[in-house]
Formats: structure tokens, sequence, C-alpha cells
């Protein structure tokens, strides 16, 4: 049974069309991914299936009452704290709770009127109704589930971390009990160990879900279907972003031969058209009105015309547009005399910002010039810390951080922050040394800049066009090594595949932080984990290191059940002596059992 039914949805704001046609069907318990170019109408889409924005054209249908939809959207300005932001999802409870507290404060003054009693028994009255005690201890429940302990209730919530945030919108939107769950960019701003956790519980979540999301990861994780939004229209295609991106793959090759094959045939028929009049002209010039044969035969070559030319018309009503190729990155670069092994050496680095908080210590290591590295860690373990740090941002407070004389280091947040407000697309690419403005203007089409969005002026730009400029800058400067922070966030899934492909002929070293896993697979072939003070250096590819953690992690698994087996065995072994005989019958056979399922945790960890 479908829980929600959109169809040839159009949405246009001051007369200007944001989409078109836009279809979805979302059944029980699916979870549905959308995902488009940034600009594209996806937020405006959700918000007008929600009910807060009207639509001019196409029609909503709903299988649950709206009231059982909750909404998680990007709200990260807001003052209140974490738990009255929460409370506030029920604005008369949330009211109610207030009176109460206020009547009750002026009960406790000697001089209150009876008229506070009775207002103070009529709003209780109405708050039992609510069940508000049950609504207060629910939000306390899931406040602890969502394991967000009690010292950050009353933070103000524009001051939680990102995983905090996206922790309390969605107890917010849960706390309607939703049948439907709609969710805008939920994981911005999260880490990698916070994805993880966001992915698992949608997954055990009962609900549909309709997310739009970038994190492509994200999008495999959980999405039972994948929604390509676009200006004219919407296709869904089955499974995540990988099982879309095959099927987009082979509907754009079987395209490409749908249009090789119309092109040919057109071009024969055009052809045969041409043949037939060259024909017909001879033919006409000769005949005459003494020669009936020679005029037949004429006018046998013009219904043949004919004939090809209606078959040309139908081609040409029915023919595909030929799938457009993404520009790919062909260009020399500067840095590709670098000839020294090592880049950057540390030597027994040690780091903190405050005498309890070392963020490393002892660090000694090598970056070299063929290294691909993926910086990882949970938010908070000095990920862009140590970016600053081998980039000669801060200093260590002990040891030695070396950079090799040849060493050109581009920073890309230096870069990003660096951009001219007043300036325009082109001019900041036309810093760049030896650029031209022909080769600037091939060089932002492969970043999707073209025709006159290069004349846009940078303080007009959105903070994911501004990322994209400033990687161009850092990508054609004159460094050997681009030291990355986060450098695909604000980015959609299209440019952040011109990224990656950009990177990954790239012939310097580079240095990211990412919590995109399609990036540091794609570029990575060393990674850094950094936890409470360590770096631990795994040399092998992102991906490489994936397996290893989820060996570790069974490893470390396998290792607790032993050990809670082995407790369990002792505890059988050293029972109370004066059991009974039937008591002792069923402790041998538990005792046969724990210790059969201790050989087989044994067994697989061989």
């Amino acid at each position: 049974m479908f829980v929600l039914k959109v169809e040839k949805l159009n949405i246009e704001i001051d007369g200007k069309i944001i989409f078109e046609n836009a279809s979805i069907e979302i059944n029980e318990g699916e979870k549905v991914a959308i995902l488009g170019a940034n600009g594209i109408g996806k937020t405006t889409f959700i918000k007008s299936i929600a009910g807060t924005l009207p639509i001019n054209k196409g029609t909503i249908e709903y299988g649950i009452d709206q009231d059982e939809i909750g909404l998680m959207m990007d709200e990260d300005t807001i003052h209140d704290s974490a738990i009255t932001y929460i409370e506030k999802g029920n604005i008369e409870c949330f009211q109610l709770k207030q009176n109460l507290t206020e009547l009750a404060s002026q009960m406790e003054e000697a001089s209150f009127d009876e008229k506070v009693i009775q207002l103070y028994n009529d709003k209780l009255s109405r708050y039992l109704d609510l069940n508000g005690y049950e609504w207060e201890t629910n939000i306390e429940l899931m406040l602890k589930q969502f394991q967000l302990p009690k010292s950050v209730w009353e933070v103000p919530f524009v001051h939680l971390s990102g995983g905090q945030k996206t922790k309390v919108k969605l107890i917010k939107a849960m706390l309607k009990n939703p049948k439907l769950l709609i969710l805008d960019e939920p994981t911005n701003h999260l880490d990698g160990e916070s994805i993880e956790w966001f992915a698992n519980w949608l997954n055990q979540f009962k609900g549909a879900v309709l997310f739009i999301s970038h994190e492509r990861s994200f999008i495999d994780k959980v999405a039972d279907a994948t929604v390509e939004f676009t200006k004219t229209g919407t296709k869904m295609y089955q499974g995540g972003y990988m099982a879309y991106k095959i099927q987009k793959e082979h509907e754009i090759k079987t395209l490409n031969a749908l249009y090789e094959k119309q092109s040919k045939e057109r071009k024969r028929l055009i052809e045969m058209i041409q043949s037939y009049r060259n024909w017909f002209q001879q033919a006409d010039n000769a005949a005459s009105v003494r020669d009936p044969f020679a005029k037949k035969k004429a006018g046998k070559h013009v219904s043949k015309i004919k004939s090809k030319e209606k078959a040309l018309e139908k081609l040409e009503s029915n023919i595909v547009e030929k799938p457009k190729e993404d520009k790919k990155i062909t260009t020399k670069f500067a840095n590709e005399n670098f000839l020294s092994r090592s880049m950057i050496r540390l030597e027994n680095m040690t780091f903190q910002y405050e005498k309890d908080k070392e963020l490393f210590k002892n660090v000694t290591l090598n970056i070299n010039r063929q290294d691909r590295i993926a910086v990882v860690g949970r938010n908070g373990t000095g990920k862009t810390t140590f970016l600053k740090l081998i980039s000669g941002k801060i200093g260590s407070i002990d040891g030695a951080i070396m950079h090799n004389p040849q060493l050109k280091i581009g920073y890309f947040m230096q870069e990003l922050e660096g951009l001219s407000i007043d300036g325009t697309i082109i001019s900041e690419i036309m810093e760049i040394p030896e650029m031209t403005v022909s080769k600037a203007r091939t060089i932002l089409a492969c970043f999707l800049f073209s025709g006159d969005d290069v004349y846009k002026r940078i303080n007009q730009l959105s903070m994911g066009e501004k990322c994209r400029v400033a990687f161009v800058k850092l990508y054609f400067s004159e460094a050997n090594l681009l030291v990355l922070d986060e450098p695909t966030n604000f980015l959609d899934i299209v440019a952040r595949e011109q990224i990656e492909e950009a990177l990954s002929v790239y012939p310097g070293a580079i240095v990211t932080v990412s919590h995109d896993p399609y990036l540091l697979r794609k570029v990575s072939n060393r990674v850094f984990k950094i936890e409470k003070g360590n770096l631990i250096d795994y040399k092998g590819s992102y991906q490489e290191w994936e397996t290893y953690k989820h060996v570790k992690s069974n490893e470390q698994s396998l290792e607790n059940k032993k050990m809670l087996l082995q407790m369990e065995l002792v505890n059988l072994m050293n029972a109370d002596e004066s059991l009974t005989e039937e008591e002792k019958i069923l402790q041998f056979k538990k005792i046969r059992e724990v210790q059969n399922m201790l050989n087989d945790v044994i067994h697989e960890m061989k």
C-alpha cells in the first residue's frame, strides 16, 4: 500500500518554473533517495509534499494522515536549547508545560490569587488530556536512546556538533510517530561513524523514508530505490546509488547505440532522397508528351521520394539526442618535475591545545611524493589540526615537522577563504600562471561552469560553486602537494565525480580529510587513522582499510564473545555444590552447551 503518490507536479515561484513533471510513489516501509544537481528544486519538492509550499500543477495523494509525516529540514541557526527545540515540535504541550511552570512559581508566593489555582487546574487538566507527562518521558527516553547526555540538553541548538544536531532534529521528527519520514541532506556535517550509525538506524526504522542526499555510500546503505530529479521530470531506479549508476550507464550505452543507428539511417534516407531526385530530374528532362514511358518512369521516382521523405520525417520525430559526455581533464602540470621521494618528515611531533587535551603525541612518519593519503577519524579527533600542522599554518608543541625545499603546498581551505568576493569566476582562474581565456573556459567547462556562468561574481555564488572555483585554482596551481579539508562538502554528485576524476590523474601527492568513502576509495593509497592522540599509519588503499577494519571489528567481537563464554563457564563450574541430582544434570547439560559454543568461537578465530 502506498503512503505517498505524486504525479506530474509543477512548481513555479515568482514566475520562474522550478521543476516540471515530478512524479514519485512510495510504499509502506520503503526507503527512497532523491538525487540531482544543486539548485534543481529537490528541497522545494519535499516542502511541497510536506504542505509548506503551494503547487501549481499536478497531484499529491497521501495514503496516510498528513500528521503522520515527520519532516527533518536544515535548521542550523536555531538558538533554542536542544530540548526546547524538540519540545516545540508539539507546540500545545510545550506552551502548557511553560504555563504550568509559571503558575507553579506564582503559587509558591504568599500573595497568590485563588484564580491562579483555578487556572493551574485548567491547564493541568488539558495537559493530562494530551498525555503531557508521557510526552516529557518519551523525549527524555529518546535523548538517552540517541546517546545525547544531559550535559547537551540545555545547550543552544546552534552550538551543537553536526552529529548532535542531526540526532536532535531526528528526535523532533520521530516524536510524531511518523509513517513517512522526510529528510533533507541529513548527513551534512556528520563524520563517518555518525553516518554509519544513522544508516543503521534508518534501516531498522519500520516506516517509509524519503530523503535527499549527495552521499553515495549512505544512499547505497539505505535506499531501496533512487529517484533522479531533473528540471523536466523524475525517473525511479531500483536500488541504491551504485545500482542507479549501473542502470544509468546501461541506458547511456543503449541511447548511444540507438543514436548511431538513427544517424546512419537518417544519412541513408537523405542520400536515397537525393538520388531519387537526381533520377527524377534526369527522367523528367528526357520525358515528353510523345514519350509516356519516360513520363511514367519519372512519376515512379516522385512516389519513391515522397515515401522516403515520410520515412525521414517519422525518424526525425522520434530521434534521440546524443547523450552528453563528461569533459575530461587533460593538461600538462608544472609540478611533474618534483624528483625527491620525501616531501614532509614528522619526528616525535606532539601537539595539544590545552594541557588536558593532547591531540598528537610523538608522531613520526614521512609523507612521500606518490602518497594519496586519506585522513580519517571521528569529529574532534584532530583531523583538520593535522592538516594545518603539515601545511605550516600552526606549529607543533614539541618535535619537528620538516619540509623538502622543493615542496609547494596547495591548501584548499586557504584557497577557498582567499577568493575575491568582487571578482568573477573567470577572473579568479585567470590568476593561474600562463592561463589564457580559451584554456580557462575549457577548464571551467570541465568543472560545470559553461557559457555566461563564467562571468558570475564570487559574492553571488553558492557555497558549492565557490568550492569548485577554489578547487580549480588549487588544482592548476604550481603546488606538488594538495592538502584538502572536506573538498566535496556542498557539492552535488556530478561535481563530486568531476573532482574525483581530476584527483585520480593529479601527478602530485594528496592529503585529504573527507567523510565521502567514494572519494577516498577512488583516490587514496594510504590511510592515517587519528584516534585518542594516536595516528595509525595504514599502508594500503582506503578500500583495503575498510576490509581490514571490518576484519578487526569481527575479531574484537569474537574476542568479546569468547571472554563472556569463558566467564559463564567458570561460573557454572563453580556453582553451589548443594544442588539436587536433577539440578546437577541440568547444570552439566548447560556446561556442555557453553563449552560447545566456546569451541565454535575459538575455531572461528583461527
